[in-house]
């Protein structure tokens, strides 16, 4: 729905009420909403807060509020009142005018710059293994709401904190050494992530069995797991990496320089990208400053074994620990440092962390500090906390049976997406190249569809098998759909410069997709600024739907004559720009053919 007209509905609803009842109303108290399907209009006033002034009935006030605007209001061609609420019936020319003169226009649904910067920090992987299917939802989040805030106006940086030191990573090392025999991605023909993650997986299985034997003679599990030798050799390695040993370092940087590798293979095919790669070796000693800075304003508090903590218990949370006794960092130190390092060097308006709903109360921990701090850009921290990706049990199994990797997942997407595409005979014509990578783009389609039509913060369960559906609620359907219209459109030899038709009225399937089409911006502006790319997946869906009604009900290339085939194929023309547009800011493709 166009903001102007309601915008014109509110100030002549406030006018009426005014030289009607003698009184004044506040635009916020008046409340519009779609009409519902099952009645006549496409807005619908409530009338209920009305009634005060009015001293009527919610349906006398609704006639009478009802005939004021029509009388007012040009492009109101009726209306009708359901109880206390005052359904507007907007005229074809206005729904015209709206295509003609909004819809098509070139920069439809783009916002100017609102002057502010933003930075939305996402990824976030470890370099001991490969990206798994929690990943790639935080990835597709990421990059989509960096993407629809971009629309939106902001100037955004997308950052990678890459957690690159620490024990996990010394274990995948120092298995390496010991198993490794000298392995590399070249000459196994791995990626070096998943290089990298099967020492990871030979440590553990290791350590499993020097703690079964230590446990054999006596020692308590916790005893078994401290006195591990392998263990205690990943610890004097992390250690000694702190310390700047030349050969740990050397060995550091060989084998992430595998996984960074591997990485950028994973993210080409999502599809994701990065402004800024900040690395947790360079970060995880800032902090300590800020710590001090905290003791001496006293927010931070020492005990006696020279640990620093917090008390939150007012704030309804528990001590914390910022820095532990010895000195050393803990990742509350670290989050500390970088967030003051993110914003001294991009001194972004706003900062949005898109981690799992597993570490809320570290974020919950992390702003409150950082505002108890006096840090003034802490009040644009935001954490996108998202649900966990589940699978149908049974169905893609990793090799270690616990998790799934990213790439193990995209690739059975796309023999999935070729199997459903050969079944219904899509690709007759096609060479072999254009096939490939077609069924790529409808595979990785499905993939990211399917995770971003869901609210973020809710946990959900992907069934590759279902989201390749051509019918469903699936990218699939929405790709074939930009695709029939492209066929559409080529048939017809249009281009989008012709002139636009004059018609005089339009079927109610038309007027369905242009009040679709029309909300276009708004819906821009809500995924904006609710961080939340799953209304925006929605929205296109609902466009691909109406317009499959149109195309069904309405003749395109046989029309009546040539006004209305002219108008019928602008408005495909518009319908596949908004699918277009809109599904790229998910960063999901949309086939020319099929």
């Amino acid at each position: 729905m166009a903001n102007s007209i309601q915008k014109r509905l509110v100030e002549v609803t406030v006018q009426a009420v005014k030289e009607l009842y003698h009184a004044d109303i506040l635009e916020n108290q008046l409340a519009l909403q779609a009409t519902r399907k099952e009645f006549e209009g496409q807005i619908t006033i409530v009338t209920f807060p009305v009634t005060r002034f009015s001293k009527l009935s919610p349906e006398q006030t609704g006639k009478e509020i009802g005939a004021f605007l029509q009388q007012h209001i040009a492009e109101i061609s009726d209306f009708n009142v359901i109880k206390g609420f005052l359904n507007i019936v907007l005229s074809d020319a206005y729904w015209i005018s709206l295509l003609n003169e909004k819809i098509a226009a070139r920069d439809f649904g783009t916002f100017p710059s609102n002057g502010k910067k933003l930075m939305v920090e996402y990824s976030s992987p470890n370099t001991n293994k490969p990206l798994h299917l929690g990943h790639i939802r935080n990835n597709l989040l990421g990059y989509s709401v960096a993407e629809i805030l971009k629309a939106y106006g902001y100037e955004v940086v997308k950052a990678n904190l890459v957690n690159d030191r620490g024990i996990h990573i010394c274990k995948s090392m120092l298995a390496w050494q010991k198993f490794g025999a000298g392995e590399t991605p070249e000459s196994t023909g791995l990626k070096g992530d998943y290089l990298v993650g099967k020492y990871y997986v030979i440590f553990d299985k290791e350590y499993k069995k020097e703690i079964d034997s230590l446990r054999a003679i006596g020692q308590s599990e916790e005893e078994a797991k401290k006195n591990a030798p392998l263990m205690k050799e990943a610890q004097a390695m992390l250690q000694k990496w702190e310390a700047g040993d030349e050969e740990v370092i050397t060995l550091w940087r060989t084998m992430n320089g595998w996984v960074y590798a591997g990485f950028e293979r994973t993210y080409k095919q999502l599809g994701v990208d990065f402004d800024k790669y900040y690395y947790e070796s360079d970060t995880y000693l800032l902090g300590k400053d800020i710590i001090q800075e905290g003791l001496d304003k006293g927010v931070f508090f020492k005990k006696d074994d020279h640990s620093v903590w917090i008390d939150l218990t007012d704030e309804g949370l528990d001590q914390k620990l910022v820095l532990r006794g010895d000195g050393t960092s803990v990742y509350i130190t670290q989050d500390l440092g970088t967030a003051q390092l993110k914003y001294d060097e991009f001194k972004m308006d706003e900062s949005i962390y898109v981690v799992g709903n597993e570490q809320d109360y570290h974020f919950k921990v992390l702003f409150l500090i950082l505002k108890k701090l006096g840090k003034t850009w802490a009040d644009g921290l935001f954490h996108l906390s998202y649900g966990m990706v589940d699978l149908p049990s049974g169905k893609m199994k990793s090799r270690e049976g616990t998790v799934v990797d990213a790439d193990d997942l995209m690739a059975e997407m796309v023999r999935t997406a070729q199997e459903r595409t050969e079944e219904l005979g899509k690709t007759e014509g096609l060479p072999e190249d254009a096939k490939a990578e077609l069924y790529n783009t409808i595979g990785m389609g499905a993939l990211k569809y399917f995770l971003l039509k869901v609210d973020p913060k809710k946990r959900l369960l992907f069934d590759p098998n279902e989201s390749v559906d051509f019918q469903g609620h699936t990218g699939p359907f929405i790709q074939y759909t930009h695709a029939r219209i492209k066929s559409v459109l080529s048939k017809a030899e249009f281009e989008s410069g012709h002139s636009l038709a004059a018609v005089s009225s339009i079927s109610s399937y038309e007027r369905d997709l242009i009040q679709q089409l029309g909300a276009f911006p708004e819906v821009i502006e809500a995924s904006a600024q609710e961080f939340s790319p799953a209304q925006l997946a929605n929205y296109i869906y609902e466009v691909a739907k109406l317009y499959n009604k149109f195309y069904h009900e309405e003749s395109i290339l046989k029309a009546e004559d040539n006004e209305v085939k002219n108008f019928r194929l602008h408005l495909s023309s518009a319908a596949a720009k908004v699918i277009a547009r809109g599904m790229a800011l998910l960063g999901i493709d949309v086939p020319e053919r099929m």
